[in-house]
Order: C-alpha cells, then sequence, then structure tokens
C-alpha cells in the first residue's frame, strides 16, 4: 500500500483544506507542506522498487479490462523524486512568499491539488488513468494561474492556458484511442504485445496507423509542454504566484508532456517513433527552441525571460525525443527541473525584495544588497548555460547534443545556436538585474529574503550541480539512459568545442553589450512582440472564430430557433386554426356531410387495415 501514499497523502490534504480549512490559512499550509514532505520520503522509500501495490478491477467488460494500477519503475519512481522534491522546496518557499496573501489556504489547497494530479500522470499504469490526471492537472494549472483573479490579466492568463491546452488534449484523446485500436488495450505493460499482434495481422496498416497515434500523442505534449504553436499560454501564465511559476511551468507540469512521450516510446519500442512520426517530433522540438531561444532575448521582465528559456530547453527534450534520444531528454528533463526552479524561486525572491518589481531594467546592484539570492541565481545561470563539468546542465546538454550530432545535422547546429542564445539571454538578464548600480527605488531599498526562501534556494543550487550524478536509479530503464557525454567518441571533440566555443561568446556578447547600460542598446520589435505569433492568434483565430460562432449562433437564433421552431410552429397552429374555423361555419347540411366521411372512415379502417 506504500505506493498508493503517493496519491492519498496530497489528495487527503487537499480535500480537508477545502473542506475544513478555508478559513485557517495557517493550518492549511503546514497541512499542505507536511504532506508533500512525507510524500517526498515515501518517494525516497520506493526507490528501486517495481511493485505499484494492489491493483483493482475498475471496468470489466467480457474480454476487456481496465484496472486502477500504479506503475512503479526507476523512471516512475525517478520522477517521483523530482515532482515531490521541487514540490516540497516549493511548498517551503510559499509559506514566506504568501505570507500575507490573504487567500492563503486557497493557494495550498490548489497546490495539494496539483501535486496529487501530477503524482496520478507519473504513477499512472494505463491511458485512462493518465488522461484523467492530465486533466486534473490543466484543471489545478488553471486555479494556481488564476489565483489573483482580481488582475484581470490574471484571469485572461488562467482562461488562455485553460483553452490552449483543451486543442492539444483533444488531439491526445485520438491518440489514445488510435492506441487502443492497434494494441487492444489501455495497459502500458500489455501494448508491446498487442501492437505486436496487430502488426503480424495487418502488416500493410501498422506503419500508418501508428504513425498517426504516436502523432496524435504528441499534440497532447505540444499543449502541455508549451511547444510551437500552443505555446503562447506559457508565457502568459507567469502572471501567477511566482512559486506557482516554479512549480508548475518550469518543473513538473510541462515536463509531463515530455514525461509521458517516452512512457510511450517504452510501452510500444523506440522502433515506433522511427520515420514520419519521429522526424515530426524533432523539428517542432527543435524550431520551438530556436524560436523561444530568440524571444527570450528581448524580453525585459525577468519571469517572462525563464518561461521562454522554458520553451526552449522542452524544445530540446522534445527533438531528442523525435531523434531516437529520449533517454537524453529525459536526462536533461531531471536536470533541468531542478535547476529552472532554483532560477524561478530566486526571480521571487529579487521580485519580493524589489516591492514586487519584474522589470529587470529597474533593477541592478543586487549582488550587494541580496548576496546569497545572486550567488544561488548566478548557479543556476551556470548550470542552464552548460557550464562544463561543475554543473549537471552541461552532461544533460551534452548528450542531446550528441544525439543530433549523431542523427541531424541540421538541428545539431540549431542546437548548438540555441546554446548560444541560451548564454546570450541569462547573461544579459544576470549582468542588467544583479551588477551595475540600482535604477529604481526598489532595487536600492532590496534586502536578502528569509531563511523560509534561502533554504529552498541554496538546496536547489546543490542539486544544479550535482542532480546528474544522482540519476544512476534510472538506468535500470535502459542502459543506454544515464551515460554522460564523456562515452560518445565520434564526434565528441567537435561538440565539446563548438558547446564551449558558444558558451563563450554568449558570455562574451551578453557582458560587453549589457555592462553598465540603463537600456536595452538592441531593439528589435518583433522579437519584443513574440513574432506577432500572439497577434495573429488574437486578431486572426480567435476573432474569426468569435465572429464565426457568434454569427452562426445568431443564425440559429433568429432563423433556426425564433424564425422556424418558435414562430414556424405558431404559424401552423394558426393555420390549421384558421382551416378548421372554416368548417365551423353553421352549416346542418356541411356538419352531415362531415360525419358521413367519418363513418365511412371509422368502417374502412375498422374492416379492411388488418
Amino acid at each position: 500500500m506504500l505506493p498508493w501514499l503517493l496519491l492519498l497523502l496530497p489528495l487527503c490534504s487537499a480535500a480537508v483544506n477545502q473542506l475544513y480549512l478555508k478559513r485557517n490559512a495557517f493550518l492549511a499550509s503546514m497541512l499542505s507542506v507536511a504532506s508533500v514532505v512525507v510524500t517526498l520520503i515515501v518517494s525516497f522509500l520506493l526507490l528501486g522498487k517495481t511493485d505499484g501495490g494492489p491493483s483493482y478491477s475498475w471496468i470489466s467488460i467480457g474480454d476487456f479490462q481496465l484496472p486502477i494500477q500504479l506503475k512503479l519503475d526507476a523512471l516512475s519512481t525517478g520522477m517521483m523524486i523530482v515532482v515531490t522534491g521541487i514540490g516540497a522546496l516549493v511548498h517551503i518557499f510559499s509559506l514566506a512568499y504568501m505570507a500575507e496573501d490573504g487567500a492563503k489556504a486557497r493557494f495550498f489547497t490548489c497546490l495539494s491539488l496539483f501535486m496529487f494530479s501530477m503524482t496520478g500522470i507519473v504513477l499512472a499504469g494505463n491511458f485512462i488513468m493518465t488522461f484523467i490526471f492530465w486533466e486534473l492537472v490543466g484543471l489545478s494549472s488553471y486555479l494556481l494561474i488564476g489565483h489573483w483573479y482580481e488582475k484581470d490579466s490574471a484571469a485572461d492568463a488562467a482562461n488562455k492556458a485553460f483553452m490552449v491546452n483543451r486543442v492539444g488534449d483533444f488531439g491526445f484523446l485520438i491518440g489514445i484511442l488510435l492506441t487502443f485500436g492497434l494494441t487492444g488495450t489501455f495497459v502500458f505493460d500489455d501494448m508491446k504485445v498487442g501492437l505486436n499482434n496487430f502488426a503480424a495481422l495487418h502488416p500493410d496498416l501498422v506503419g500508418g496507423l501508428l504513425a498517426a497515434a504516436i502523432l496524435c500523442v504528441f499534440c497532447g505534449a505540444v499543449g502541455k509542454s508549451a511547444q510551437m504553436p500552443l505555446h503562447v499560454w506559457l508565457p502568459d501564465a507567469m502572471e501567477g504566484p511566482t512559486p506557482v511559476s516554479a512549480l508548475i511551468h518550469a518543473a513538473t507540469m510541462v515536463a509531463a508532456g515530455v514525461y509521458m512521450l517516452f512512457r510511450v516510446q517504452l510501452s510500444l519500442g523506440a522502433e515506433a517513433f522511427e520515420g514520419v512520426a519521429g522526424n515530426a517530433i524533432a523539428w517542432v522540438g527543435g524550431f520551438t527552441s530556436l524560436c523561444a531561444a530568440l524571444m527570450a532575448t528581448q524580453q525585459n521582465d525577468i519571469k517572462r525571460v525563464l518561461a521562454y528559456s522554458t520553451l526552449s530547453q522542452l524544445g530540446y527534450m522534445v527533438m531528442a525525443v523525435g531523434l531516437g534520444g529520449a533517454e537524453a531528454g529525459m536526462f536533461h528533463l531531471f536536470t533541468h527541473a531542478w535547476f529552472k526552479a532554483l532560477l524561478f524561486l530566486g526571480s521571487g525572491a529579487v521580485i519580493y525584495a524589489c516591492h514586487h518589481e519584474q522589470d529587470i531594467w529597474k533593477m541592478g546592484g543586487l549582488i550587494k544588497k541580496m548576496p546569497i539570492t545572486t550567488l544561488t541565481f548566478a548557479i543556476g545561470t551556470a548550470a542552464l548555460i552548460a557550464v562544463p563539468f561543475v554543473t549537471s546542465g552541461f552532461y544533460s546538454k551534452e548528450e542531446i547534443l550528441a544525439t543530433a550530432y549523431a542523427k541531424n545535422k541540421i538541428l545539431f547546429g540549431i542546437a548548438v545556436f540555441v546554446a548560444f542564445l541560451t548564454t546570450f539571454y541569462m547573461t544579459r538578464a544576470f549582468v542588467v538585474a544583479f551588477l551595475g548600480k540600482p535604477r529604481d527605488h526598489g532595487s536600492d531599498h532590496a534586502h536578502e529574503v528569509g531563511p523560509l526562501m534561502l533554504a529552498p534556494l541554496c538546496l536547489l543550487a546543490l542539486m544544479a550541480i550535482g542532480s546528474s550524478w544522482l540519476t544512476k536509479p534510472l538506468s535500470a530503464v535502459d542502459p543506454r539512459l544515464i551515460h554522460h557525454a564523456e562515452e560518445h567518441a565520434e564526434g565528441h571533440l567537435l561538440i565539446l568545442g563548438l558547446s564551449a566555443a558558444a558558451l563563450v561568446l554568449g558570455l562574451l556578447a551578453g557582458f560587453l553589450l549589457y555592462r553598465g547600460k540603463d537600456k536595452d542598446p538592441i531593439d528589435l520589435p518583433l522579437l519584443q512582440n513574440r513574432f506577432y505569433i500572439d497577434v495573429v492568434y488574437e486578431k486572426g483565430v480567435v476573432k474569426l472564430l468569435q465572429d464565426g460562432l457568434a454569427a452562426l449562433i445568431h443564425f440559429l437564433d433568429v432563423w433556426v430557433i425564433n424564425g422556424l421552431l418558435v414562430g414556424g410552429s405558431a404559424r401552423l397552429s394558426q393555420s390549421f386554426g384558421n382551416l378548421f374555423r372554416r368548417a365551423q361555419a353553421g352549416n346542418l347540411q356541411g356538419y352531415a356531410f362531415l360525419l358521413g366521411i367519418g363513418v365511412v372512415l371509422v368502417i374502412y379502417f375498422t374492416t379492411f387495415w388488418n
């Protein structure tokens, strides 16, 4: 029963908070923190275990069985450490960050609901459970992004995230049904056998149908992991509290898409991702990574810089999965989660100290005001830009570069250029926000945050350095899952050289261009406005859909409902009334004639009907 505690603890916390502790923010927050800490302890106890505990029959129709079951393997238990570990640190950080919030109890209730939902995705043993928890994660995200719903921008961002994800989830559901049609099961462990049986019976059909199923499943990942063209919700989601950004939009929720793709690949076999499906996935990831990195270079909101960085790094992971290097993608997912959570919580500490100012051009000089926060942010930045040998990000990024070099040289070139852009925009953000002199009253009067915020930052900084060496249990899934860049013989020196060149050039460009500057010397409206993709969606797609639906509804309301149904039935009744009124003319001979016709008809039907 121990694995089931991973689900029950956050669920009970959310339920008790909602039902009994809505007016007691202190107890609600303490219960949420306690539940996630215990869940983290249980996750460590389950490392290396493969027994998911008892399963329960849910749906049984003839030979079809759908159980409620948990899947424990190296992948799920390793991912649970990431989810619960970062979740616990975010909960502790939130105790201080949300201390003065009027809806603190509701915030922690939603955090517990999210932990329950995300844990369910990681541990689900079949596609139906995955989809249910997938939707619950979407609901949790909606509630947390819109926590400050009094702000129109937060409410709009929550709606945007919810609606955009529904587009991807529609494709995901179709993919689940197609996969069931191919394998005859929703259970992950049984899919490979079912697929082999289908291939033996229908060898001509299996290739095309399998590619279609994988691409539809990938639609779910495109929405949840914010890949183009469904990426537009993630930057706007920064309207939520910063701990939400760290937990959901950096470390866990957005990683769910990549995790799900790897789970499907393990279930169907790596060969299922070869060909058209794999190429499409790889190019979507590569294109997203490049475009997001370009947009990040011109963002001034510190959280939006990190948001576009997240998009770019997720593109790295998706590209690796498409190129057949899902192991490299998952490795980067595990390392990225820690240092990106560090960066988001570090930005939260900065925003908190600067009286909720988020514009990096209104900061400056924070290295003197907040030395510990600056140090941890610098460590997170070093991990993100992949400083060689001393950061976890170096090893996982090298794995992806090695995969791209072996499989697709064009995507390899894109990946190296993205590495340069990553170094450039993170150096820009660090130099402008932390170095130089204060540019605003908020940064001039900033001070170091308290221990409840600093403790999670310091622990995450340690993980940003050492998480790549703590992933050995994952190798039980596949012997190739964790293998550091030194093991690549072919092209290793070239990859290392280009990566080092991208790092040095990015550092030099960022430092020299932005040192001592009070405004951005680079002015690129195209990148500042995010390639105008949001404008196209809002003025084009959304407006056309709204206007089209409005015209359709107006037509149905005026001509069908009012005109045909309401007005038509009234006119029909009036016509019948007029017809029968003429029959009531007061003429006795007419009445007798109609009576005779009626008698004849009755006799005819009763006599000859049978």
